[in-house]
């Protein structure tokens, strides 16, 4: 085994190998970047090293600061994670050549099967079915074209190089493959550095298997059984499983072996993963789509059911050793599922999100394993992948591991950033989902049903008993509070006044809140907002307020009564106003001022208006000060965490200012462009 073990990556993943470090006594080295100094795997290592700026490309895709830090460290080996260098050959050659150990399978094998076009002639020569689509390397756009024509839409964009559902574009309309192809090729080149792309055909209402495989360098190569991974929005996991309620013993073992014949077909060694397209009507008509030649994101899942640690394996086959088991020794026991808790804000249709996390608690113990990356006061920014963590479950049986992670989304606090938590809980709760009747357009087209209807008004009446004044006792007598120093509305022969809250959420419209004090209570007054699980609701009656007051406030949990009920929430306070969560779902209310607002807002505020919807970096500018546009024309593109956003003309008009060039970093609402109607168009 090693002595000294270098991690070439970030977040969650680093620290989940930090950790099988320290459990085989292995000294671990993190690098950071200059966004992630106080990361949490830079503090969880035995040593750190700085390896240059936010920037990825300046840090995390440095193969020479890389090598540099294990030089000056003293590592003998390298482990790449994933994403960044783990699918790169350039990499693994370049750590052969310095002396050290690449914890992966070797260049030749990444070569091959991060080329996705090679990849499926190789498999396609060894006997493994693969999907029909496009040949050849290196097509041009107007190959592609002809491509997609020649297999009939819908079709698949993918980019050769790379994974994770980036760069993947499905177009049914051929009239705009054109704009998906170009859309394509930019998002490859940003993710991979080649914008080489391939077209398949689409299998609708497809299921996404993936088999585990490990082998060594002595030519044992086993799999570890299946994951489902069906549960897919844009073409990226959110839930993963194992095993998957669709495979039978023997189609089990028929996917398994075509799996160990696609790794031995490129000479792998190491821990792979070899991923199947199952159309949902036959599952014995399986196809071969890619081999991701690292580890996998949902690694956890088969941990869980086999007993075994893949990091371990990978640590062990890398020093040499042979695995130590063959393939009747492999035990699928129980079932696991994950859900990955990503930085985006579901109700802004998943918009990546950002910032400090104010308050942090995630459950672990038992049943449930949390891999993050996540600690108390650090800021998540926009640059990396908006994943911050997993969250998995472990069962006897599917219901019961479902039942379990459903409860550790519950359980899961993360203030200060917007997460897709309660997304994932609904998703679990979904009835398909709970039948195990899946596929990879379930969350698209379901996903009106998963997102929350509306604010609960609870939210909005638990800020206001919070922004409540509270007087100060005397210090000579606690019992006792001045009168005079009680804003309570009071009023000389008269009912007490109503004292007027606005808030607002990001993306919502402003709510009033009235209250005023009602002997012991206070009265709250949500005058417009939504209730929960009831969509939109009318203003209330000032005759029927709800009755509440504030029970509790500690650093991390605010207790209020409405109407007889305790509502408790998780809490904590940043510059722009309060985070309130629960039940995995969080909100984020900050006082709003109308009259600042229209002093301040102007028409820059209107219709005509184009905001960053998203912290980010502009990365196209497709018009200029002075031009006509269309409706709906596509004017920018914001890129974060990887994904890309375009921005586009409200309506017909002219563009009268544009605030940003290719390259400009933006914070969220920042004003970008303002497209003016025309005369003509104003009247119409």
């Amino acid at each position: 085994m090693f002595t000294t073990v270098l991690v070439a990556n970030r977040g969650e993943i680093a620290v989940r190998v930090i950790r099988t470090l320290r459990e085989l006594g292995v000294r671990s080295v993190a690098v950071f970047s200059d966004a992630d100094a106080d990361a949490r795997h830079v503090r969880e290592a035995d040593t750190a090293v700085r390896i240059g700026p936010a920037a990825a490309a300046e840090s995390y895709l440095s193969v020479e600061r890389l090598l540099d830090a294990a030089r000056r460290t003293g590592a003998e080996a390298i482990h790449p994670g994933y994403g960044f260098l783990a699918e790169n050959a350039a990499f693994a050659a370049a750590c052969a050549e310095a002396g050290l150990t690449f914890i992966g399978p070797p260049a030749s094998a990444i070569s091959l099967m991060g080329d996705k076009i090679r990849a499926k002639a190789t498999v396609r020569a060894a006997g493994v079915p693969v999907v029909p689509g496009s040949s050849g390397s290196g097509l041009s756009d107007a190959e592609l074209v002809a491509a997609a024509e020649e297999i009939g839409m819908p079709v698949l964009l993918k980019p050769s190089a790379g994974g994770g559902g980036k760069g993947m574009r499905l177009v049914r309309d051929p009239g705009v493959l054109g704009e998906e192809i170009a859309a394509a090729r930019r998002e490859a080149k940003s993710s991979f550095g080649d914008d080489t792309l391939l077209v398949e055909r689409w299998v609708d209402r497809p299921r996404h298997i993936e088999i585990q495989v490990l082998a060594d360098a002595h030519g044992n190569v086993v799999h570890l059984g299946e994951r489902e991974c069906s549960l897919q929005r844009r073409h990226q996991k959110v839930i993963e499983e194992a095993p998957s309620v669709l495979l039978t013993p023997e189609l089990r073992a028929s996917m398994g072996a075509a799996a160990v014949e696609a790794a031995r077909s490129c000479g792998y060694v190491g821990a792979g993963t070899v991923e199947f397209i199952v159309p949902g009507g036959d599952p014995s008509s399986y196809y071969f789509m890619e081999m991701n030649t690292r580890l996998q994101v949902e690694h956890p899942v088969t941990e869980l059911i086999t007993g075994l640690d893949l990091v371990e394996q990978q640590l062990r086959v890398a020093a040499g050793s042979e695995l130590g088991f063959d393939q009747s020794q492999v035990r699928l026991t129980g079932h696991a599922i994950e859900a990955r808790v990503c930085a985006e804000d579901p109700a802004r249709g998943f918009l990546p999100s950002g910032g400090m996390v104010l308050a942090l608690s995630e459950p672990s113990g038992g049943c449930v394993r949390t891999d993050s990356g996540l600690v108390a006061g650090v800021d998540t920014g926009s640059t990396y992948d908006p994943m911050l963590s997993k969250v998995i479950a472990y069962g006897p049986d599917r219901a019961a591991a479902l039942r379990v992670l459903r409860g550790a989304l519950a359980d899961t606090v993360i203030l200060g950033v917007q997460t897709n938590a309660g997304f994932l809980r609904r998703l679990l709760a979904h009835p398909d989902v709970v039948s195990g009747n899946l596929d990879t357009g379930l969350v698209e087209r379901d996903l009106p049903s998963l997102l929350p209807e509306g604010i609960p008004s609870q939210v909005y009446a638990a800020t206001a008993l919070l922004n409540v004044p509270r007087p100060t006792p005397s210090r000579n007598r606690p019992d006792w509070v001045d009168p005079f120093d009680s804003a309570n509305g009071w009023r000389l022969g008269g009912t007490p006044a109503w004292t007027v809250h606005h808030f607002r959420l990001p993306g919502q419209d402003p709510v009033t809140v009235r209250t005023r004090p009602s002997g012991s209570d206070t009265e709250v007054l949500v005058e417009s907002a939504a209730g929960e699980g009831a969509g939109p609701q009318p203003a209330r009656s000032p005759s029927a307020p709800a009755r509440g007051r504030l029970v509790e406030l500690t650093a991390d949990q605010l207790t209020v009564e409405l109407d007889g009920i305790t509502h408790r929430f998780a809490y904590a306070t940043s510059p722009e106003g309060v985070w309130l969560g629960r039940d995995a779902d969080s909100w984020h209310v900050q006082t709003h001022d109308p009259v600042e607002a229209n002093l301040h807002g102007g028409t820059r505020t209107g219709a005509d208006t184009l905001a960053a919807p998203m912290p980010g970096t502009v990365t196209v500018v497709k018009v200029a000060v002075g031009e006509k546009v269309a409706a709906g024309q596509s004017l920018l593109v914001v890129e974060a965490m990887k994904m890309e956003h375009v921005i586009s003309a409200p309506h017909a008009g002219t563009v009268t200012e544009l605030d940003v060039t290719p390259g400009s970093t933006v914070a969220m609402d920042q004003v970008l462009a303002v497209v003016t109607p025309d005369p003509e168009e104003e009247s119409g």
